[in-house]
């Protein structure tokens, strides 16, 4: 091989190597902002179709709706807590800090937060959806199987309910 041929392989093998290399810190970066999304069901029973469950102490974003009558405040301090339900299990959020105003019992929300154990979150963020129309794709995806009545509505759907009963 001539040694003009070698240098240019040097210099070829040398730019993918650093290329790689800064694609794999880039990666390693990313890693630590990575939240990934579940549902109460899929925080309790595994997400796919191994059934992978996340670690204590992962963080996550986890949606679903609050349960009606599981909203606890510590009338001491901004300390709140409630529950999270989709199609099944409940889950246990807990979260220091001012609720969204449009945060209320029976409203679907997304929770940004870490695992403390297999069915509670500390949570560092509470997102409330901003009407009755939008959720975000991945709530709505999870949670297509549940039927909910804006609170707005509620009046409406039990009185037409008993109707038909008189």
């Amino acid at each position: 091989m001539h040694p003009r041929r070698q240098k240019r392989l040097i210099a070829v093998v040398l730019v993918i190597s650093l290329l790689a290399s800064a694609i794999g810190a880039m990666l390693y970066a990313l890693q630590q902002n990575i939240d990934l999304f579940y549902t109460p069901s899929q925080l309790v029973d595994g997400l796919g179709k191994d059934k992978i469950k996340p670690q204590v102490g992962q963080r996550l974003r986890i949606g679903g709706m609050v349960v009606n009558g599981s909203v606890t405040r510590d009338p001491d301090s901004l300390k709140v807590s409630f529950d999270l339900v989709d199609t099944g299990p409940i889950v246990r959020v807990t979260y220091e800090g001012i609720l969204p105003d449009l945060f209320r019992e029976g409203q679907g929300i997304v929770a940004q937060g870490v695992l403390i154990d297999a069915t509670t979150i500390a949570a560092s963020e509470v997102l409330a959806k901003h009407d009755e129309e939008y959720m975000p794709p991945e709530v709505a995806e999870a949670l297509k199987g549940i039927k909910h009545v804006p609170p707005s509505q509620q009046g409406a759907a039990n009185a037409t309910s008993t109707e038909g009963r008189y």
